[in-house]
């Protein structure tokens, strides 16, 4: 086969085109091919079918036969369906690449120019399913023999776009390289067509070269003239990525792979990098490709104190600019990071080189991200039309962490040759342009679990790709602004006119009167206003009863104070209603806060607005259920004071409580002092006595700084009011969000959970993650006690802790109702000894069958005994890649419709693979699957992590834009008393506007809190059942008391963590039935 290759040229330069790793040698290679049959390139589909007649050659045969399987869909109609459209596409990135194969498959004339003449992009790209049997359907292993071959699915940049430029140059595009796109040159006249301007200097019949189809892949920063690009902004986000150089050593290849490693539940690993090495990151990920690939997000204190960034600049440019950052200390960085994630077993660190000879690592900002408004447009001059659409980076630019970037990035390119194609149809613009819009509208919401299963049906109709498609979701009518026909006014889409005459959707007015419906009917209780109304507490309790009925009875107020109801109403909403507090009890009472007060019951106007109560009255029956109440921020409300508490305390209590009754009584106790305010745990910074907190201007007033506290930034945490900006971490100074923080009984500081400190040596010392402490049940109600007329102990006493016991803060009596209790007891949640760790629900066939494999594998692949197998695997993977790369490719290929879910055979044969232990060794193929599973699981769990933080981000920074606008509307109210009513009635309307608007991204953030919880949990109980397979594994004689005694507590903190899981699922299993409901 050798001397067949050397006596024949063109089969020795096909070989070379094949093995050729830079674009240089791809060209030149190529072009010797061409040269030796007698072809010129560029040439089109009829160019691919001269060059396969004329190369007989046994190492092309196989090459020839996919890309024959691939145009012979019928969609592309034998290279006919668009053989009279010509198209530039701009870019030879991934994405670029892939919208140039699929036109040439069309037949389309393809024309692609390049501003870059060689690809030395390192990084490495995650890939899903669908992606990896696309890039395998067109040749992949036959470019590049060790594609996807790990245990995680990856590619680097570089080696992507080499076998795709291989493949549209065998599909006969014509690449012009050095080449910049600079903008369009519109008809001269007419009969002529559209142009590109291009620099420095395009040869001639590329100068002159006219199309009808412009596909820009030129990246984030250039987007063609006429698109809109909108900004989405989180916090300061720094990411740093560093490739090292990759030696294929034994010790290299025994170095897993990291498949994605956060902060957000994961505390305990980057608490032991801040301890180890001083690097404070948010995540961290490891990709054994090419080089050796590190991505991770740096928090800025870090980089400034470590000296990798000389000074802090707020513009980020200067930030993260040249002269600002440090190169030897990013460098020492990098390696202690990575020596940290690697645990050093990568050996000496050295750098790979990016094209300019420099060490490639890289500080970037992905602070903000673009994405464009639409994806597509047509322009007309003098009857010449042009279709222009995006793809790639200049169409969205993904958030890393995801992994989306070239999946999305392929979709798009996809969804943009169908629209070419649907355009040589001879489809009208508009329907064209409505159809791209359509599509455009899915592709942020697809991933691989909600596209079509089956991978090797994906064709370019977009109807094998997504299950949920219409192709009518956007309607020509509101794509006419995308038609611009030149020397004519654009039209101006209806969406995007002024509505600052829009109406209110909750004005003055209408809350008044929806406040007279509500607290219509009880004694007493005569609302005229939305201020003096409210002064004795009752309107506001009966409001509340309206609401939320069985929780105090009118007749109970007699005698009870204004400020003890009104407290006990604004105590109740918070814990009941989900409406946390926007000023205190005395403000109320004083009426000192009119404005806090209107925005307060905004709140339950726009939350209950369109609930259906029973007639007047307190008699009326009243729903249970809230369609506007926000379950989430009453779960966390309800988790955040189980935090609060001692455990052991709650149980004393518990058993000293009279299950009999069914709400709390006004009857005062001894053990439960009253409060003015929204009670306040004793526990307060000691330098502030409570009575401070209790003024009527409190509200007004950060607890932590003393400056003024607008409406729209008040936030309340434990009966006191924050600037959100305030509320961080005393220790990292983090954002600290609900159900994830905890307030130190001791020095009274707020922390996060990581930094916690420790409050005796009874407490576990593991990790202190958001799902590290008991979940409250999803039933659970931790009511307020009444509001009680008995005589209130002098302010600032505590009760005398018993002789011998820790001192620990007084606590308020928690009260249950006897249904609540049953429910409650019925949750089981100290496990019986003999029970065996429950499986992970929500549990599957796919599930019990890995389950049963953990006596020879751990973690669906690994055994636990012999981590060599892993380094074994990953030999056999590296040797039999060049070897075995065919009969693998078929194997993985035949599995192509099951990538992402197990069938009912594999499920079969993992169950008997299992029963046969010690038969597992023998089938290499089903131990990289096995362990590719598991690999992708964490990676799965790893972007659900990250875009919930990115997420988080987007909306703080949203919340802080809302409070520095509200902040201009509060003080144009209370300054400007004599305005105009009008005036004064519009910024009344603009406030409540922002207050809906901040309580809907409130909500909006507790169910994210949710999921960060459900993803903490999930990463804890995989770590726990790691450890607890270990001991399962031993043989029982071998063990020591010791490791019986460790095997019963991870047992315990197994059945621990399941239990409250169980308690998350039940919740959203609840959550989802009420939004049906």
């Amino acid at each position: 086969m050798a001397s067949s290759a050397s006596t024949n040229p063109a089969h020795a330069h096909f070989e070379s085109f094949l093995q050729a790793q830079l674009c240089q040698d791809v060209l030149s290679s190529f072009q010797g091919l061409c040269g030796a049959l007698g072809l010129e390139p560029g040439g089109g589909l009829p160019q691919y079918r001269k060059l396969k007649a004329q190369l007989n050659y046994w190492s092309a045969k196989s090459l020839w036969a996919k890309l024959d399987k691939r145009a012979e869909q019928p969609v592309y109609q034998q290279g006919r369906a668009c053989a009279r459209t010509k198209c530039l596409v701009v870019g030879a990135g991934p994405c670029g690449l892939r919208a140039a194969v699929e036109l040439a498959l069309l037949g389309a004339r393809v024309v692609l120019v390049e501003k870059r003449t060689k690809f030395s992009r390192h990084n490495v790209l995650h890939l899903w399913p669908f992606t990896i049997h696309d890039l395998r359907a067109l040749g992949a292993k036959k470019f590049y023999g060790r594609f996807c071959t790990g245990t995680l699915d990856h590619i680097s940049i570089r080696q992507l776009q080499l076998l795709l430029l291989k493949v549209v140059l065998l599909l006969g595009v014509e690449i012009h390289w050095g080449v910049t796109f600079t903008g369009l040159q519109p008809p001269p006249k007419k009969g002529s067509g559209w142009r590109a301007r291009l620099q420095p200097h395009p040869p001639a019949p590329l100068a002159n070269y006219e199309f009808d189809v412009l596909i820009s892949a030129a990246g984030g920063k250039f987007v063609p003239e006429g698109f809109t690009v909108r900004e989405m902004r989180g916090k300061l986000a720094i990411g740093i990525t560093v490739n090292f150089v990759n030696r294929r050593t034994v010790e290299e290849t025994q170095v897993p792979e990291i498949s994605g490693v956060a902060r957000i539940y994961n505390q305990s690993f980057f608490q032991s990098l801040l301890k180890a090495t001083g690097i404070d990151l948010e995540n961290i990920v490891y990709y054994k490709d090419d080089t050796h690939y590190f991505v991770m997000t740096a928090k800025k204190q870090c980089l400034l104190r470590l000296g990798v960034l000389r000074q802090d600049w707020p513009e980020i440019d200067r930030l993260l600019g040249s002269a600002n950052v440090v190169p030897e200390a990013l460098q020492r960085f990098v390696r202690a990071a990575a020596d940290f994630a690697t645990n050093g077993k990568l050996g000496k660190l050295e750098f790979a080189r990016d094209a300019h000879g420099r060490p490639d690592i890289s500080a970037f900002d992905f602070t903000s991200m673009m994405r464009a408004e639409s994806s597509a447009r047509v322009q007309e001059k003098d009857g010449a039309r042009l279709l222009l659409g995006l793809v790639g980076d200049c169409l969205v630019e993904p958030f890393w962490p995801l992994g989306t970037g070239v999946a999305r990035g392929f979709l798009a390119a996809f969804d943009a040759a169908w629209m070419v194609k649907r355009w040589a149809e001879g489809a009208g613009p508009l329907e064209v342009l409505a159809e791209r819009e359509s599509l455009y509208q899915l592709l942020s919401q697809t991933s691989p679990e909600n596209m079509h299963r089956n991978v090797a049906q994906y064709e370019l109709d977009p109807a094998t790709r997504y299950p949920t498609l219409n192709l009518r979701a956007v309607t020509p009518h509101q794509v006419q602004d995308l038609y611009d026909v030149m020397a004519k006014e654009p039209r101006r889409r209806p969406s995007d006119k002024p509505d600052a005459g829009k109406p209110a959707t909750g004005t003055q007015e209408e809350l008044l009167r929806w406040c007279r419906e509500q607290t219509a009917g009880y004694p007493g209780v005569h609302v005229t206003d939305l201020s003096s109304s409210w002064a004795d507490g009752r309107a506001l309790c009966a409001l509340v009863h309206r609401l939320r009925p069985g929780l105090l009875e009118p007749a109970e107020l007699r005698g009870v104070g204004a400020l003890e109801a009104t407290a006990w109403a604004l105590k109740v909403a918070e814990h009941e209603l989900g409406i946390p507090p926007v000023l205190s009890a005395k403000a109320v009472v004083a009426g000192s806060d009119p404005l806090g007060l209107i925005a307060y019951l905004s709140h339950f106007h726009s939350t209950f607005k369109n609930t259906a109560h029973g007639p007047g009255g307190p008699e009326g029956p009243a729903r249970q259920g809230f369609p506007g109440t926000s379950s989430a921020v009453l779960f966390l409300g309800k988790l955040q004071r189980t935090l609060q508490r001692p455990r052991a305390q709650d149980v004393l209590q518990e058993n000293r409580e009279d299950t009999g009754g069914k709400k709390p009584r006004l009857e005062g106790e001894a053990k439960t002092p009253s409060t003015e305010e929204p009670p306040v745990p004793e526990s307060d910074v000691p330098p502030t006595p409570p009575s401070q907190h209790q003024e009527a201007g409190a509200g007004d007033l950060c607890a932590l700084c003393g400056e003024h506290l607008y409406i729209l930034e008040r936030l309340c945490a434990d009966g006191r009011f924050f600037h959100r900006s305030c509320f961080r971490c005393h220790t990292c100074e983090a954002t600290l969000w609900p159900g994830g923080y905890r307030q130190h009984p001791g020095d009274g500081h707020f922390y996060c959970l990581q930094h916690l400190p420790q409050e005796g040596p009874e407490e576990d010392g593991g990790d202190q993650g958001p799902g590290s402490q008991d979940l409250p049940a999803a039933e659970e109600a931790s009511m307020p006690s009444g509001p009680s007329p008995a005589v209130t102990p002098p302010e600032g006493t505590r009760a005398a802790p018993s002789p011998g016991q820790p001192t620990q803060p007084t606590r308020r009596l928690i009260r249950l109702s006897s249904p609540e209790r049953q429910r409650l007891s019925s949750l089981q949640l100290t496990p019986e000894p003999e029970l065996e760790p429950p499986p992970k629900p929500p549990r599957s066939c796919a599930a019990l069958a890995r389950q049963a494999l953990e006596g020879s594998f751990v973690g669906w692949g690994m055994p636990v005994q012999s981590p060599q197998v892993l380094v074994a695997t990953e030999e056999e993977q590296e040797q039999s890649a060049s070897s075995s790369e065919e009969e693998e490719e078929e194997e993985e290929e035949a599995a192509a419709g099951e990538t992402t879910a197990l069938g009912s055979d594999m499920e079969q044969a993992l169950v008997t693979l299992a029963k046969n232990s010690g038969t597992m060794s023998k089938y290499p193929t089903w131990q990289r699957t096995l362990l590719r599973r598991a690999r992708e699981e964490e990676m799965k769990r790893f972007c659900k992590a990250q875009a919930v933080q990115r997420r988080l981000h987007e909306i703080e920074t949203a919340l802080g834009d809302l409070e520095a606008e509200g902040m201009k509307v509060e003080l144009a109210l209370r300054s400007q008393g004599g305005s105009p009513e009008q005036q004064n009635t519009l910024w009344m309307e603009q406030l409540l506007q922002l207050v809906q608007k901040k309580n809907s991204l409130l909500a909006e953030e507790a169910e994210l809190m949710i999921t960060v919880q459900e993803l903490n949990l999930e990463e804890k109980q995989w770590h726990l059942d790691q450890e607890l397979r270990g001991y399962l594994n031993q043989e029982g004689a071998l063990k020591t008391p010791a490791d019986r005694q460790a095997e019963e507590q991870l047992l315990k903190k197994l059945l621990d963590v399941v239990n409250q899981r169980d308690t998350l699922i039940r919740f959203q299993e609840e959550l989802r039935l009420s939004e049906l409901a």
